[in-house]
């Protein structure tokens, strides 16, 4: 079965690629190349021994993506991840987010929806849940304000998904909630690559390691938390990358109760953050210079993810840990730098 995955080249994009690729898949990577980079490619081939289909194409170029699907008529799944993720630059740069991640989705729901059968899968986020009223987060929590034009992209791509599943019965969607992504593939040939300084803790963490950077901040010391630290669902990126091949053989073997359906996809285990640096000089033997500085605008207490509905209605559960997701993170680290 042809399946196109957007942002295919991504981090957890490209781990989902080796995946379905594991399973038989045929597989197609649209990706403009903005955020990620061609080499991750050659990890995809040399982790599954077979080489994707790759096209650039920009979503936002409206002929661009009429003109792929008249080319691939046949497709029966797509996966998306294409969109700009950093919250922070989301604040900074609202309408670009609002382009990226909004109008995409539509040229693509437009497009999948003159198929006969089309299965879609979307990169959804906890950050929908803002700072949820009770812990664990159930798929039944309220949807609160998004705290940032990103958060905000993801709740009305829900919507825009919800409202097209009720006027397209023949469209069958999932929307994925992640929590918090992180580790790499235990090959080291694929992992996180971020441009520029990252804005995500374990690479920050990795690159301060190895001596990119001079020490890691850590934002805010006094949440009300045990340690002061604030809490997340760490949660591996292979594990994560799983879920969305079964949640994509839910749909076309027609195992979904409606046409739109949501996960939630964590371990269900808060880590602090402090937690999560102790496991890295546990797992390498280091130990990493860090500083506990101000809070940072936006950052929630806590929020971890009640499994129950993934692990019981979708069967699936994660099997790696802190510990793995970290040991491998640091490996990817020192392979991309030894390069």
């Amino acid at each position: 079965m042809k399946i196109l995955v957007t942002g295919g080249l991504g981090f957890i994009g490209s781990h989902t690629v080796v995946e379905l690729q594991n399973e038989g898949f045929e597989v197609i990577i649209i990706d403009n190349l903005s955020n990620s980079s061609i080499e991750v490619l050659d990890g995809i081939t040399a982790i599954t021994g077979v080489s994707p289909h790759f096209e650039k194409i920009d979503l936002k170029v409206k002929d661009d993506v009429i003109a792929f699907f008249q080319k691939h008529n046949d497709i029966e799944g797509v996966i998306h991840f294409a969109a700009s993720k950093a919250v922070g630059e989301s604040v900074q740069e609202p309408l670009m987010y609002y382009e990226n991640n909004i109008t995409t989705l539509v040229y693509l729901l437009q497009e999948l929806t003159k198929l006969a059968q089309p299965n879609f899968i979307f990169s959804s986020s906890c950050t929908v849940y803002g700072q949820a009223d009770e812990l664990p987060i159930t798929e039944n929590a309220p949807v609160k304000p998004a705290e940032s034009p990103y958060g905000n992209t993801k709740q009305i791509g829900e919507e825009i998904i919800r409202d097209t599943c009720k006027v397209n019965q023949n469209l069958n969607s999932i929307a994925l909630r992640y929590f918090n992504p992180i580790g790499a593939h235990p090959s080291a040939e694929i992992g996180e690559l971020p441009i520029g300084v990252p804005q995500n803790l374990v690479p920050y963490i990795t690159q301060t390691a190895i001596g990119i950077r001079e020490q890691l901040s850590v934002f805010g010391g006094d949440y009300d938390t045990p340690d002061g630290t604030c809490i997340r669902d760490y949660i591996h990126v292979v594990d994560l990358a799983k879920a969305h091949v079964v949640a994509l053989q839910r749909l076309i073997e027609g195992k979904n109760s409606g046409n739109y359906e949501v996960f939630n996809l964590g371990t269900g285990k808060g880590s602090s953050v402090l937690e999560a640096i102790q496991s890295f000089d546990r797992v390498t033997g280091k130990t990493l210079k860090y500083q506990i500085v101000g809070r940072r605008e936006g950052d929630i207490t806590a929020a971890y993810a009640d499994t129950k509905k993934a692990n019981d209605v979708l069967g699936w559960k994660t099997e790696l840990t802190l510990d793995d997701a970290m040991a491998s993170a640091w490996k990817w680290e020192q392979k991309i730098r030894n390069k």
